[in-house]
Parts: structure tokens; C-alpha cells; sequence
């Protein structure tokens, strides 16, 4: 990214740049194709290329996938194409055939996660090896069960070996010799991996039910700064950024929201939990339109949130007025928001539209678009912005003024700014918290169905909190 953008605003000044679908079971009568599908010639690799040695656990890339057999339409490729619902996979009717995944380079792997279909009504046997050069196969996995109690993929920890190749044989499922990925990430490292963003004051909820108690998982600060890692929901990329990924179905923060989010959530008490989380205490700040003693007994005043990010995946399936709806940022106060950023790319456009939604304490949402509009048929917009292009945010807030910029490279900075003397937050009581990563915004599609964003950068500060 282009360091020497011009922003204007202080904030700016530091901005460096599911549930499976049972209604898609195994077709009968499949159509098989007879003639395995022909691997490619084997690739050599230099006799100077050794065994890499590297910590760390970052999602690594595939670039290709072959198998000796597959039924039409459930083709190999349907593995490593991003896509979690059913309709989209591998299927075999045979056992012992093998599907063979290509990295881009030589890479330390250290563990697979599989999404199988119909994973908790029955469960896949399989076998793992690994290979450097596709002619020596490493086994990492024997005789492996999948896990028949989830709805969820499956990470596996295998034997940590240096391969350019993941071979997967799988040997049928508990009905019969047919098998059915739906899809393959594999997790390891070429180098030393580890992301510059700092998590000491934050915890993240995931929307996973470990409890029983209906709420999402939320993970303090002191162990989501500890490399946490989890392959469905948080994980890095192999350039250290921390990617969010939230599908629609899964345990919600709370009952007033019908929405899923794999999100951070501002802890300014870095773990000291003999502060509350709610509550205008050391966790939380408030805007200086606030009183002098709240402002005195707040964890800070005002305050910047600078975000680089990537949004990877949104919903394409849903209601209309849900559909590739997901929020990027936001402040959130006692009860309400008063921003939040929401990014929308519609299934018939390759850009996606910007725009915010200010709500008033109490009462109704005023939104502001900033490039293309929230309509649910808008146009491609011309100057959107795409899947997988990086772009920054900044959220900057001064007593009763908040303004949003946005930053991207080869393009002027964009900026709205909101009067929010009469948005009510000015009342006593009011405390601020920042939120980042994945809110999804659509209840409504394919319970796989998600939405992804891979952050590089967020940063926090406030006057008088002092954040090291």
C-alpha cells in the first residue's frame, strides 16, 4: 500500500498503508464419470530446498485440485473455491480414489480443516499424506474419523511435515463408499508468522454455543492476545493479517440482535476484570460533550479508530434486503450505535457499495452513503470497491462531532462528517466502546452462507487512556 497518501483528518495521519443444507443430499442416479481425471506430471523441486522450520498458524494458500474420480457437477476444484455451501463440492461414489490439493509453494503444514456434507448425520473415514514433489508421499493421517456430533468444519492437527502437496483418501462414510467434501483449508507456515495487530484491549465474540446458554463464545483479552486461533472463525493470513469470517447461522452476543458476528470488542481494562464491562468505569470512554466527572471517571475521552481491511466474501443468497450485507466497524454505546460502517456488494455486481448509519439515542437510524448507495438494486458503482482490494477506515471523534474517512490507494480520501448535538449522547450515563471485524447482516440465506474480511491494521486511542 501507498504510504504517502494525503488524509484529512489527525486520525488518518497514522493510517499506513454453516449448518449444512439437507435439502441438497447425494443425488441419485449421479451420473459417474468413468476415465479418472489425469494429475499432472509430477513437479521436482531443488535438491537445495529443505524442510522448513517456522512458528506460527496462518490459513495457507491452494492454487489447484485434481482428483483420480468425481461425480459431474461435484468436481475437485469445488474444494478450495470458498464457497461452504453444499451444492459446491467434491463427490465420489468409490472409495480409496484420492483428491490432491496444490499449494502455492512449499509450506510447513501443521493442520487441515475439512467442511464434509451432511457431516452430522454420518461420518467419513479418510487417510492424509503430504508430498514435496507428488512422488514421495508422507502419511499424516490414518484410518481419521470425522467428528458425526458437528454441523461444523473440522480442524485437524496433523503430524507438522514440509509438503507442496495435501493428498486426501477418503474410504466412504458410515452409509456407504461415497464421500463429499464441500471444502479444504490448510493451516501452517513458510516464515515466521505473526500479525502487528495489538489485542491486548480487546475480546472477540464468535458465533459458536460451547455453553449450552444460547450466547455466543466471547474470548477475554488476555487469551485472544495469546494467539488464539480458530480455523472456522479467526484466524491469520500468511501475511499476518487476522481475518473474520461469520456465516449466518451460529449463537448470537445477545437476544435483541437475529445476527451473526465474529467481532472485537474495546477493552480498555486489558484484562482487569474487577472493572465491569458495562458501566462508565476504566473500560469504556465517553465523548467530552459528556460531564467533567464522567469524563474523570471514564477509561478515556473521545477517540480514533483507524482500521486496514479487506472484505474477502458477503452473502449471495437471502432476502433481498439482506443479502451482501455486512458491518466493518462501528461505535457502540449504551443501547445504541452512533456509527456504523456497513460495506454491500450485491450479487450482480463485482463492487460493493460504502455507507454509515448514525442512530439517534433512542430513536431511528440516519444512514449516509459514501460511495454507491444501500439500495438493494443498486448499479454496479463505478467507483466501488472490490472483494479482496484493501482500503482503510478512520472513525474520529470530538465531543459532538464524529467523522468517517475512507482511504484508498489511487483514490481521494472520502469524508462524512455527523453533528451529533442533537443525537442525544450528550445525556448522562452514556458510555463508548469501538467494535471491528464481521457483523453479518443477512438472517435470511443458506445457513453456510457467510461473510469474511481480513483486517492488516486497527488501532485504537483516546485522550488520557494510555493504550502501552
Amino acid at each position: 500500500m501507498s504510504s504517502n497518501l494525503l488524509v484529512v483528518n489527525v486520525c488518518c495521519l497514522l493510517f499506513l498503508l454453516g449448518c449444512n443444507s439437507s435439502t441438497d443430499p447425494e443425488v441419485e442416479n449421479e451420473i459417474i464419470i468413468e476415465d479418472p481425471i489425469i494429475i499432472e506430471d509430477p513437479v521436482i523441486i531443488d535438491d537445495a530446498q529443505q524442510d522448513l522450520f517456522c512458528d506460527g498458524l496462518a490459513k495457507l494458500n491452494f492454487i489447484g485440485a485434481t482428483a483420480t474420480h468425481e461425480i459431474e457437477n461435484y468436481s475437485a476444484s469445488n474444494t478450495i473455491d470458498s464457497n461452504f455451501m453444499s451444492g459446491s463440492r467434491w463427490s465420489t461414489s468409490e472409495i480409496d480414489q484420492s483428491l490432491v490439493l496444490t499449494l502455492d509453494a512449499p509450506m510447513l503444514v501443521k493442520g487441515i480443516s475439512i467442511t464434509w456434507l451432511n457431516e452430522d448425520s454420518r461420518s467419513y473415514s479418510y487417510d492424509m499424506e503430504v508430498s514435496k514433489d507428488k512422488i514421495d508421499w508422507i502419511s499424516v493421517l490414518s484410518d481419521e474419523l470425522s467428528n458425526q456430533s458437528t454441523t461444523r468444519s473440522e480442524y485437524i492437527e496433523t503430524t507438522e511435515t514440509t509438503a507442496r502437496y495435501i493428498k486426501i483418501i477418503p474410504k466412504g462414510n458410515t452409509f456407504d463408499d461415497s464421500s463429499h467434501i464441500v471444502e479444504i483449508e490448510a493451516f501452517g507456515c513458510d516464515a515466521d508468522v505473526t500479525s502487528t495487530i495489538e489485542l491486548d484491549d480487546w475480546y472477540l465474540s464468535i458465533p459458536v454455543d460451547e455453553s449450552s446458554n444460547s450466547k455466543a463464545k466471547s474470548i477475554k483479552e488476555q487469551e485472544l492476545n495469546d494467539n488464539y486461533f480458530n480455523a472456522e472463525f479467526f484466524f491469520q493470513d500468511a501475511e499476518g493479517g487476522l481475518v473474520f469470517r461469520s456465516p449466518i447461522e451460529g449463537a448470537k452476543t445477545s437476544s435483541n440482535t437475529k445476527y451473526t458476528r465474529t467481532e472485537l470488542r474495546e477493552m480498555l481494562r486489558r484484562g482487569n476484570t474487577s472493572i465491569s464491562t458495562q458501566g462508565i468505569n476504566g473500560n469504556n470512554w465517553v465523548f467530552s460533550s459528556a460531564s467533567n466527572d464522567e469524563q474523570l471517571a471514564a477509561g478515556g475521552v473521545d477517540g480514533d479508530l483507524i482500521a486496514e481491511l479487506a472484505v474477502n466474501y458477503v452473502t449471495t443468497t437471502g432476502e433481498k434486503s439482506q443479502v451482501g450485507r455486512v458491518i466493518i466497524g462501528q461505535i457502540h454505546a449504551n443501547d445504541d450505535e452512533p456509527i456504523r460502517i456497513y460495506y454491500r456488494k450485491l450479487p450482480q455486481n463485482d463492487k460493493g457499495s460504502l455507507y454509515l448509519a448514525h442512530e439517534l439515542n433512542g430513536g431511528d437510524d440516519i444512514y449516509r452513503e459514501l460511495i454507491g448507495t444501500r439500495s438493494q438494486s443498486a448499479d454496479n458503482p463505478s467507483n466501488g470497491i472490490k472483494l479482496n482490494e484493501r482500503f482503510g477506515y478512520c472513525i474520529s471523534v470530538e465531543g459532538n462531532q464524529l467523522t468517517l474517512t475512507i482511504i484508498r490507494e489511487g483514490h481521494a480520501d472520502i469524508s462524512e462528517t455527523v453533528d451529533m448535538s442533537d443525537s442525544g449522547y450528550d445525556r448522562g450515563g452514556q458510555y463508548m466502546y469501538f467494535k471491528a471485524g464481521v457483523y453479518n447482516q443477512n438472517s435470511t440465506g443458506d445457513p453456510k452462507d457467510y461473510v469474511q474480511a481480513t483486517f492488516y491494521k486497527i488501532e485504537n486511542s483516546h485522550s488520557g487512556y494510555l493504550s502501552n
